[in-house]
């Protein structure tokens, strides 16, 4: 048994990876993208943080959230967000991966990973690091030639508030802030 401990920083921003059972490609389902982000919203309303960046692929998501001052609890966001949106996906007729009976016993279900990957953000050049990488995600993973092709990106709304070139991350692949990241992204 790994002897892993989450970083629980009050007010703090993370980096984190969040990955379906198996890499099943979920999020190819347009109706599942929708799902995902009515919970994403929802979990804002119950429990206030700001999402600095994200991205959705088929089989994870990359996201930076900042938590309000004083407040650590990322863990409790992600379990009801991970918990709704498997209650919802399933109910819309969403298929899940096989699940061992030991599984079963403890109520898992074959949608979500059981852990997620988490990096407390720890100053401004960390920080765009890993806002780089989220954005740059798509290319590297071959789906589109260019960031701006990329549907499920906060990249579009970083373009619009002037962050971002409209053609960052074409073929970029000598991005230094994104070989850095390479091995530290939980991928």
């Amino acid at each position: 048994m790994s002897n892993y401990r989450r970083a629980y920083i009050p007010g703090g921003t993370f980096f984190f990876t969040v990955k379906t059972e198996r890499n099943a490609p979920i999020f190819c389902n347009e109706p599942a993208v929708k799902i995902l982000g009515h919970i994403i919203r929802e979990t804002k309303k119950r429990w206030s943080f700001e999402i600095d960046a994200i991205v959705l692929l088929p089989d994870h998501l990359h996201t930076i959230w900042s938590l309000p001052p004083g407040d650590t609890d990322f863990s409790k966001r992600w379990g009801w967000l991970k918990k709704e949106f498997t209650k919802r996906y399933l109910q819309s007729g969403g298929l899940e991966q096989s699940t061992s009976a030991s599984r079963v016993k403890n109520r898992r279900r074959g949608i979500w990973q059981r852990y997620f990957w988490e990096h407390a953000i720890q100053d401004e050049e960390d920080f765009q690091s890993h806002f780089d990488y989220i954005h740059w995600n798509p290319v590297k993973h071959g789906y589109v030639n260019c960031t701006k092709d990329w549907p499920h990106s906060s990249f579009h709304k970083w373009v619009k508030k002037g962050v971002y070139e409209k053609n960052w991350g074409c073929g970029k692949q000598e991005l230094i802030t994104i070989r850095t990241m390479k091995n530290n992204a939980g991928e």
